[in-house]
């Protein structure tokens, strides 16, 4: 049997694709590499443009999906200048996990789901072969179209289209028993002396997790290291790790880095780029990339006019998110950095008992 489409990733773009375009009576493969022992490394925060997304579908997010606490602001904190500003947001703080596998439970029967993971895809006499392994078995399936819904470290992209070169960082983060009255909710974190980019720090539940992005080299260290820069100076509590998660993390730098894909390969949510370079949220792209190409299919049958459709469909997300490129300029500069939180602009002051 040949599938119409392998989507290769479950995660909120592929499962979204998956639902979408299975309404117009495709054979369509679901490969979900997800499991309780292999999760996506995620802080786990819904944001307002997340939740917007899945407002055009009418979706109402399960109890069990949400964790506590509820979060309206985030702490940023300058630590090699000693600054900190709270900003008003409106967060949910969420089970990734959980999150991911009620995306999938919305899937209907219709599409088949191989629980396992995708080795190699190769294009073979107009079909694409796939190799899945999972459940103790390996077997090959060929499909008509391939979507790479596979994340930052996509298989896909990387056979297809491997001229791209999109900058990497790797994302570390750690979960602590016994969340503390000194940590933060929610903060976000700048210091150049570990990293270039930012670091995070959210408490879920009973636990207290602490992560950062940074780039490939020395990556274990810098991040060792800024745990005790921030543990010297503002006495985080970084006693009682119960685990430690990592994976890659794309962060686009022009516009070029969005590839939608050609020739019946496509490519959605960070697989094609479509990630915030400045916060690096991806969960409302892959929605919205997931949707916009099953709407495409919807449109047409023909491979070309699929890929050009669901490129001139994905035009708003990619300027967005290009102008979020720019936006990094101003977080991630150093003195305008310290500008911005001196005068403080579009912060908030706490007020205290």
């Amino acid at each position: 049997m040949i599938y119409d489409v392998a989507v290769i990733g479950a995660g909120p773009a592929g499962a979204t694709f998956a639902r979408l375009a299975a309404e117009e009576g495709r054979r369509i493969l679901l490969i979900d590499g997800q499991n309780e022992r292999c999760k996506k490394p995620c802080g786990g925060l819904l944001a307002p443009d997340a939740q917007k997304a899945l407002a055009h579908f009418d979706l109402t997010l399960p109890k069990s999906v949400l964790v506590d606490p509820q979060i309206f602001s985030v702490r940023t904190i300058d630590i090699c200048r000693g600054q900190t500003r709270h900003y008003a947001r409106h967060y949910l703080n969420i089970d990734r996990y959980a999150f991911d596998r009620w995306l999938v439970s919305l899937v209907p029967d219709t599409v088949e789901i191989f629980r396992g993971r995708c080795t190699d895809v190769r294009r073979e006499d107009g079909v694409f072969r796939l190799t899945l392994r999972g459940g103790g078995r390996v077997c090959d399936i060929h499909a008509a179209r391939i979507v790479g819904a596979d994340g930052a470290n996509s298989l896909v992209r990387k056979r297809f289209f491997p001229t791209d070169k999109v900058m990497h960082y790797v994302a570390i983060q750690q979960w602590f028993t016994g969340a503390n009255g000194l940590a933060p909710f929610y903060s976000c974190l700048f210091d150049e002396k570990t990293s270039e980019s930012c670091s995070w720090s959210i408490c879920k539940d009973d636990y207290f997790i602490f992560g950062g992005c940074f780039t490939p080299k020395d990556c274990r260290a810098a991040f060792e290291a800024q745990k005790t820069r921030l543990r010297d100076a503002l006495h985080f509590d970084f006693s009682g790790c119960v685990k430690t998660e990592a994976c890659l993390a794309l962060r686009p730098r022009r516009p070029r880095d969005f590839q939608t894909g050609a020739d019946g390969v496509y490519l959605i949510g960070e697989a094609a780029g479509f990630i915030s370079p400045s916060s690096f949220e991806g969960i409302s792209s892959a929605i919205i990339s997931g949707s916009l190409l099953a709407e495409s299919f919807g449109n047409s049958t023909e491979d070309g006019e699929i890929a050009r459709l669901y490129h001139r469909k994905t035009f708003r997300l990619r300027c967005k998110l290009t102008l979020k490129i720019a936006k990094r300029w101003f977080m991630y500069t150093p003195l305008v950095r310290e500008w911005i939180m001196r005068t403080g602009v579009g912060s908030i002051r706490l007020w205290h008992k």
